[in-house]
């Protein structure tokens, strides 16, 4: 069985720091949403037919008012088509990372890491390890990736924050020690900035 989870779910369930999410009702809802969330503002359908938004446009960055209901009303029919729901959510700017645990039958539970969004296949800058792993493994993890200065910082930038990304690494590497029954569980993406890392989307298979 596969679960989406989002928002303060996420947050619950994972004891992780999440962006903030809210499922839309309707076109006045959504209105309201934005208004709590502020612009810029994130739509995106949830639907098990719908693993590549990217793809069928399935996640629309908005910057108004006049933007958020041209572009629910567009994603509103890829939603019914796919018998999806609607998500707002907050914006969060940063580097796009992925995290992700399999249970493999031999070693049990392993945790990847690596860049993540829509570049994690065009890339594929990822590392393992046996789960669970302490902080000095996930720091090594990070120094493993070739692009590391994604996150480390280049040409300016200001890096991401490593201490998050890191704790939050160990925290998702333990998360098999609570729930056994996970067998699969993606983290795409993990945002992370100069301030802080929230997930914007997770899927976990138990």
């Amino acid at each position: 069985m596969a679960k989406i989870l989002l928002g303060k779910e996420a947050e619950k369930m994972l004891r992780l720091p999440a962006a903030k999410s809210e499922y839309v009702k309707n076109s006045a809802h959504m209105v309201k949403i934005a208004k709590r969330f502020h612009f810029p503002l994130v739509l995106k359908i949830i639907s098990n037919k719908a693993i590549h938004k990217t793809e069928i446009k399935g996640v629309r960055i908005v910057d108004d008012e006049s933007e958020l209901r041209k572009n629910y009303i567009e994603i509103a029919k890829t939603a019914r088509r796919l018998k999806g729901k609607i998500m707002a959510q907050e914006f969060v700017s940063g580097r796009e990372l992925i995290i992700g645990i399999k249970k493999d039958p031999v070693f049990g539970h392993a945790i990847m890491f690596g860049i993540g969004g829509t570049l994690v296949e065009a890339l594929r800058d990822v590392t393992f390890r046996i789960c669970p792993i302490s902080a000095s493994d996930a720091e090594s993890m990070i120094d493993e990736l070739k692009y590391k200065q994604i996150i480390y910082g280049f040409r300016g930038e200001k890096p991401a924050n490593v201490n998050q990304i890191k704790s939050i690494l160990v925290k998702v590497s333990k998360l098999p020690v609570r729930n056994k029954k996970i067998t699969e569980l993606d983290i795409n993406p993990l945002i992370a900035n100069d301030k802080a890392a929230k997930i914007v989307d997770v899927r976990i298979r138990i």
